[in-house]
């Protein structure tokens, strides 16, 4: 098979978590180029129209499905709505995720909550409903988990207990569900960008942006493409023989 056709997702379905704006379009823009259809999931709708129309206009198939995957009886109606449409979910790309910032001996009951209910249990929820309902019975798929270096360092900085634990806990989620599902022909794997500018981010980086990039080796922050190439790699028959890895996309801040 030529490399050209090991990255061709013609005829796939991804569905991806918080898929309207930030580095869930990005990646959505990726996969859809590739040839996949693409579902997106966020809780506004008015985002989600913008998204489509965006990647619309790229000739990108697209179906929309709005709801908050912080209440876990809204998951599996939203993901049998992207089975129902598309008949199948090839690629979940599990991207939703918040953060909330205080120091540890101060942070509230429900941040914390609200934080690991989002970040690790929608996570998991969704991603059994997806591999029960399409991927084990179609003999296969690829998990995309979207980690954050903030689980393999410290505080970098921050006061985020919360986020941080949580993007720890999705590293060793992927590697312990890559290790059950292997026999499943899933490929379970994640990504673990450094700082982007977003809307998630922007106080943060407000703070300790000059910071990041004077720490950073390669000198600058994320920008629109840079996890364009590596989700495509984790989405595609390239990384068939790839499964409970993680990548840190983040300019080399996790290794000075």
């Amino acid at each position: 098979m030529s490399v050209k056709n090991l990255f061709d997702l013609s005829g796939r379905v991804a569905l991806i978590t918080g898929g309207s704006r930030g580095l869930g379009l990005q990646m959505a823009e990726a996969l859809g180029e590739l040839g996949a259809k693409v579902a997106l999931t966020a809780r506004k709708q008015h985002e989600l129209d913008a998204a489509q129309a965006h990647l619309e206009k790229q000739g990108i198939d697209v179906l929309t499905v709005a709801g908050d995957l912080s209440d876990r009886e809204t998951i599996a109606p939203m993901a049998d709505r992207v089975l129902s449409h598309f008949g199948r979910v090839d690629i979940l790309v599990n991207n939703a995720g918040t953060t909330w910032g205080a120091p540890a001996e101060d942070y509230p009951d429900h941040a914390w909550d609200k934080v690991l209910n989002l970040n690790v249990d929608s996570l998991f929820f969704l991603t059994r409903h997806v591999a029960r309902q399409s991927m084990i019975p179609n003999g296969g798929g690829k998990v995309i988990n979207i980690a954050s270096i903030a689980g393999l360092k410290g505080s970098m900085g921050m006061q985020t207990i919360a986020y941080n634990t949580s993007k720890g806990a999705v590293i060793n989620f992927t590697r312990a569900l890559a290790a059950e599902w292997g026999p499943h022909n899933i490929n379970v794997n994640a990504l673990c960008p450094g700082f982007f500018p977003s809307r998630m981010s922007s106080g943060v980086l407000e703070e300790v942006g000059s910071h990041v990039i004077s720490r950073t080796p390669l000198g600058r922050l994320g920008g629109d493409e840079d996890l364009k190439g590596v989700v495509a790699l984790f989405a595609s028959d390239a990384s068939r023989h790839m499964t409970g890895q993680y990548v840190a996309i983040d300019g080399g801040f996790s290794i000075a």
